[in-house]
């Protein structure tokens, strides 16, 4: 009996310490974004408002992989979000000279925001080290997904973004130890989809991506996804303070 006890109890234990060391995944993992007024996007993150928002880590999907160290802050204000991805590195891999082409082919660091559950259509937003952009509405009907590019993309529809490195020359092919992306996205361009702006309270599913060319393309992400980005339903909340 007492064994049996003493066995009951080892499991027990075993069962607590292995909840304690799982993060939640999916849905269930949680950002709480702090209300900031509107700053100045740099590309370095040098504003004060940074000091105000935690770091979020991103992790390869490949296994047995561990990655340069990516990470990124979040912000939120009365006109917009936003976003400060900060990427070890040891080579710039860009060569892409223009916006709106296929910046995920190179290093790139990419964000999905998807403010309304039962409307499976999405933004995202992808920004290379030389601070080329690409920014897209995805209509998503199960699996099957097209990206089109924003209309009347000027003015205060329009993402205000920056990029610095360190270490080395911002250009192709360039040995470096890290670069950095900010950029702020204005709810108008986000518009018309549900739910946008947030207001303290709101949830939005996001994820948040990296994709590094090195050697192999390696791919970094806040939630893991099946087979490719675009999974939405492994996407994590955001949840507006």
């Amino acid at each position: 009996m007492r064994k049996i006890l003493l066995c009951l109890s080892l499991l027990i234990n075993t069962a607590v310490i292995f909840a304690q060391n799982t993060e939640p995944e999916g849905k269930d993992a949680t950002i709480r974004i702090k209300k900031i007024a509107d700053f100045t996007v740099t590309g370095n993150g040098s504003s004060e408002a940074w000091k105000t928002a935690e770091w979020v880590r991103l992790t390869p999907q490949e296994e047995g992989i561990s990655g340069y160290e990516t990470k990124v802050k979040i912000l939120y204000s009365e006109t917009g979000l936003y976003f400060l991805y900060s990427c070890q590195d040891e080579k710039l891999t860009a060569t892409m000279h223009d916006d709106n082409m296929n910046l995920w082919e190179e290093d790139v660091v990419e964000l999905f925001l998807w403010p309304a559950e039962d409307f499976p259509v999405y933004f995202e937003y992808e920004i290379s080290p030389l601070d080329f952009e690409l920014p897209i509405i995805v209509p998503n009907y199960k699996g099957k997904f097209l990206g089109w590019l924003p209309w009347n993309y000027a003015g205060d529809k329009r993402v205000i973004h920056a990029t610095s490195v360190t270490g080395g020359q911002k250009k192709s092919g360039s040995q470096l130890t890290s670069w950095t992306a900010e950029f702020f996205i204005p709810y108008k361009l986000l518009s018309p989809l549900p739910n946008v702006p947030p207001s303290p309270g709101t949830k939005w599913r996001a994820n948040m991506y990296r994709i590094d060319y090195d050697l192999k393309a390696i791919h970094f992400s806040w939630q893991k996804t099946n087979r490719t980005f675009h999974d939405y339903n492994s996407f994590g909340t955001f949840v507006f303070e």
